[in-house]
């Protein structure tokens, strides 16, 4: 009989979570978030067996403790009856600490699965685990896997199938908390089968959380008497003391012998040489983008042209209206070609970034920058959405979520748009490659670290002027193995898709929209220096001139970057055009010369995010105050910094 499984995957950061929803489900899934709420989930459809599996891959978390909103939501969605079995994906490399959120999962009531990840690893390590007395200690089946190498998936599947065929008869196991625990237990039993109906597995949860003070279940359940004690410790170390006892029992682990991990992390993580080793791999990442994709950018420039030209010269043939060859050769091919020219830098950009995601480094960046971050007041776990914000800000703002601290996930929103985040890097590219010519990974890096810097500066003048708890970063370091080429393909694609998208639709719009802007007044269709476009820029250009690009072309196309940062490229496209010399000589004609250029870079890296970067920061601040300080101090900041860097300029060469 056909069934519908609806299978949701929890797991530690870093367990390999996502590496095994991408091995099921491949590129075939959709991202979203909650109703109303910026967490991100994953969805995909599989079928096997002939039943069909919806696998939800949920945030990675540590515990399911009322403190981040991606707990909350987790322990919400396993509650609410909404998945069948849940798939607890365990690093096997660090068993005892993994397990604790096990047990949590299991006292939720619903069936679980282990899934014991990278076992390859440990295998090759000649660590054992015994499976069989693992599962009789949970009472839960245990799977081994290896989501890199895609092995035992299968099995998975069929024991994700099997039970829950068995749900049903499904009964989780019950950990004694002590006698007087286990009293207290029992009385609120009593108490919320008065109140409530609840099943015995959903009373016993609710009563232990209540007696850890857990603030959101309070919330939910109205008691007549609320205990006043907190045994939220107890339960902890109770659960921890039970781990402990078993796990002795089921792996064996050479403690003399050291793993290539251990070895590395001497060197990788080492206090005086992780950072400059760090800031040499970043070199070596922006060597590869410029190098390998420049070259297939130059192919890309070379097509586009010849596109363009074989557009024109058909267009002519037909006799189509000069302002409709002139909307879709310079408005619509110059504007949307002149950011797909750059597709091969993104490309190579997310591909050594995925590497070292799933390497295992970058976990080690985080926890290295923690260490500098703590010495200078900062919260280690901000780092986590910084690290993101090189690929977007949105989804790196949004992950501020995991901060307990308010405050901190605040600091974390105002910063992070400093990060130079994919969009920024066409203007890198086209900028360097033109007046730094053969320093162009030199210059990329110099930004890269610039946004960090101005980052921790901004931060500190915040943390003055706040009162601030210490936040502490945990954080599970996997071993480090070969990079799945499938993980990589599909984090790429996805780059490349959203890339692709934004490129079609909202850069498609601006182009259309600016071509017009361009190319028209009051009075009808004009010459572009008497256009509405030239007049809003040139009144707004004398703002730039203490940076060094006072043009009405270049205030122009910083305006239109607000919509995302790309369109910065995409306007100076529609503005100068790509043949006739290219946009290079029209930029060198239009006034920028090395230290502008790089002053203008200065002010696009750390200027008012995107559009969409604005609604995350008033959807996840609620407050329209935040909203715009972040607006207008990002701007002031960037004047600044880009005058600084002009003014120096010119007084040093």
């Amino acid at each position: 009989m056909h069934m519908n499984i609806n299978v949701a995957f929890v797991g530690n950061p870093n367990c390999g979570k996502t590496t095994l929803f991408n091995a099921y489900t491949g590129a075939k899934h959709k991202v979203g978030n909650w109703a109303g709420v910026t967490v991100e989930k994953k969805e995909g459809k599989i079928k096997h067996d002939g039943h069909t599996l919806n696998i939800v891959d949920l945030p990675g978390i540590y515990s399911l403790s009322p403190y981040s909103m991606e707990e909350i939501l987790t322990r919400e969605y396993i509650l609410t009856d909404e998945p069948d079995i849940v798939v607890n994906i365990v690093d096997v490399s660090n068993l005892e600490r993994n397990l604790y959120l096990t047990l949590q999962l299991i006292e939720l009531g619903k069936p679980v699965v282990l899934a014991l990840n990278m076992m390859d690893i440990v295998e090759s390590k000649g660590y054992s685990i015994d499976l069989d007395k693992l599962s009789q200690e949970l009472q839960i089946p245990v799977v081994p896997i290896s989501a890199t190498k895609q092995t035992g998936l299968i099995k998975l599947l069929h024991q994700i199938i099997k039970t829950a065929k068995a749900k049903e008869e499904y009964i989780p196991i019950k950990i004694n908390y002590g006698e007087e625990l286990e009293d207290k237990i029992e009385t609120l039993n009593q108490v919320l089968t008065e109140i409530g109906e609840y099943n015995d597995n959903e009373k016993r949860w609710y009563s232990l959380k209540i007696l850890e003070k857990d603030s959101e279940v309070l919330k939910k359940i109205h008691l007549p008497v609320v205990p006043n004690e907190n045994y939220s410790d107890v339960t902890g170390k109770t659960k921890y003391d039970f781990i402990s006892c078993f796990v002795e029992k089921v792996m064996q682990i050479d403690q003399d012998s050291e793993t290539f991990s251990d070895k590395a992390d001497k060197i990788l993580t080492n206090n005086f040489l992780g950072i400059p080793i760090f800031l040499f791999i970043m070199v070596l990442v922006f060597g590869f983008t410029f190098s390998v994709g420049n070259y297939f950018a130059g192919i890309f420039e070379e097509l586009l042209v010849a596109f363009s030209d074989m557009v024109t010269i058909f267009f002519a043939k037909m006799q189509i209206q000069d302002w409709l060859s002139a909307l879709v050769v310079d408005g619509i091919i110059g504007g949307v070609g002149g950011i797909l020219v750059f597709l091969p830098n993104i490309v190579c950009l997310f591909i050594a970034i995925s590497i070292l995601e799933d390497s295992g480094y970058m976990a080690r960046v985080a926890l290295l920058m923690d260490k500098f971050m703590c010495k200078i007041g900062l919260s280690g776990k901000s780092f986590i959405p910084m690290i993101l914000g090189f690929g977007c800000s949105v989804p790196a703002i949004m992950t501020a979520r995991t901060l307990e601290n308010e405050k901190d996930r605040l600091v974390t929103m105002m910063i992070t748009p400093f990060m130079s985040c994919s969009a920024k890097m066409p203007i890198y590219v086209l900028f360097s490659s033109i007046f730094f010519p053969g320093y162009e990974v030199w210059i990329a890096f110099s930004l890269y670290v610039l946004g960090v810097i101005i980052a921790v500066l901004v931060a500190i003048i915040f943390n003055t002027s706040m009162k601030k708890t210490k936040s502490i970063l945990i954080m599970e370091l996997p071993q480090y193995k070969a990079p799945a080429i499938k993980s990589i393909a599909i984090f790429v694609w996805e780059k490349i898709k959203s890339y692709l998208i934004k490129a079609g639709t909202v850069i498609f719009l601006a182009s259309i929209v600016l071509w017009f802007v361009l190319g028209y007044n009051f009075t009808g269709a004009v010459e572009m220096t008497e256009s509405f476009g030239a007049s809003i820029g040139k009144a707004i250009a004398p703002l730039f001139t203490p940076l060094g690009f006072g043009t009405w072309e270049a205030a122009l196309a910083i305006i239109a970057g607000i919509m995302g940062k790309e369109i910065v490229v995409s306007s100076m496209s529609v503005i100068f055009g790509v043949a006739d010399g290219g946009i290079g000589a029209a930029l060198v004609a239009s006034g920028f010369n090395p230290i502008n250029a790089y002053a203008f870079m200065v002010f696009a890296l750390l200027y008012t995010p995107c559009v969409a970067t604005i609604g995350v920061i008033k959807k996840e601040t609620n407050s329209w105050k935040w909203t715009f300080f972040s607006f207008f101090y990002q701007l002031a900041v960037a004047w600044f910094v880009g005058m600084l860097f002009y003014q120096a300029g010119n007084l040093l060469f």
